[in-house]
């Protein structure tokens, strides 16, 4: 079965360099319309300019393509509006919103400033969401939208200097989470990717060999399957160098504690069974954790009451 994304109109942020470049020739050869967005500064997150997503949108047109560039920080509400409604005029709809664009300033925590942290939860959590919102009720009013988040196995699993980047990506899948439960009623998909590729956001990060392996082409071909119309819901799809997995956040069955016995003791002695893997599930929603435990804590009531009666 051939992918196509012909009639659709797709945005991806950070799309003149890298993965966000890969993604959008690879829409566009597809049959998607595509805004290339990129505020193209370097990757600390400084300075400007449009040459990189102008070059990107010249190659989607020599291809036979439609698209558009659009400068817009996505941390900036105001110029992501804008953006959106430049679609809206040109296009009339916006069917896609690959959440791509980021920065790096890594240092470790000791070392790294405040306003090194906020800038890159700026532009990765709130260009997310900024980027998210201005889209959203188009998408609801259309009863039609996929949208994929950017994480990193940098926040799934840290990494040594990026407790900025780390936090910030994990503060997405908690977006995902929420959004795929909101959206659900109106044909809104959103997934998320954790890439690894040979970008300038990582080429001094690895040997010259192992980024050239780690190509954002192979990236791509994971993060389509995300946002076409069969697309998955709250998958967490990881991709780099041709190798592809899922990621997946589990809670195990757990135990109860009566209330005559809640105290650290106790608790660390029914650590193994608390943290036995038997019976682990991803859970739906936030409300399925207290679900679980007021069933276990109904449970134990109602044993308590049977043997009383006995």
């Amino acid at each position: 079965m051939t992918i196509s994304f012909a009639g659709k109109v797709a945005i991806v942020t950070g799309a003149g360099n890298g993965l966000g470049r890969s993604h959008a020739l690879e829409l566009a050869r597809r049959g998607a319309k595509v805004v290339v967005n990129d505020l193209d500064g370097a990757r600390d997150g400084s300075g400007a300019s449009s040459a990189a997503s102008q070059e990107v949108v010249q190659l989607i047109e020599e291809m036979g393509g439609e698209a558009i560039s659009h400068g817009a920080n996505v941390a900036n509400f105001d110029e992501v509006q804008d953006m959106v409604q430049q679609t809206m005029d040109k296009w009339g709809r916006v069917d896609i919103l690959i959440n791509n664009a980021g920065i790096l300033r890594d240092k470790s925590f000791s070392k790294m400033t405040l306003d090194d942290f906020k800038l890159v939860m700026d532009v990765h959590v709130m260009g997310s969401v900024n980027c998210t919102k201005a889209v959203w009720e188009i998408m609801k009013q259309q009863n039609y939208g996929r949208i994929v988040m950017t994480t990193s196995s940098s926040g799934m699993y840290g990494n040594f200097g990026q407790a900025n980047y780390g936090a910030a990506k994990m503060a997405v899948i908690g977006l995902m989470n929420t959004l795929v439960l909101e959206g659900a009623k109106n044909n809104i998909n959103i997934n998320a990717l954790a890439p690894t590729a040979g970008t300038r956001m990582t080429e001094d990060l690895m040997p010259e060999e192992i980024v050239k392996a780690f190509s954002p082409e192979a990236v791509t071909a994971g993060m389509l399957t995300l946002c076409d119309e069969d697309a998955p819901n709250r998958f967490i799809l990881c991709a780099g160098a041709g190798g592809y997995s899922s990621a997946s956040i589990f809670e195990t069955e757990g135990c109860f504690i009566p209330k005559t016995s809640q105290n650290p003791e106790t608790v660390r002695q029914n650590w193994a069974l608390l943290t036995a893997q038997e019976n682990q599930q991803s859970l739906l929603s936030g409300a399925k954790q207290g679900e679980k435990f007021v069933m276990k804590a109904m449970a134990f009531m109602k044993s308590q009451q049977q043997s009383q009666q006995q």
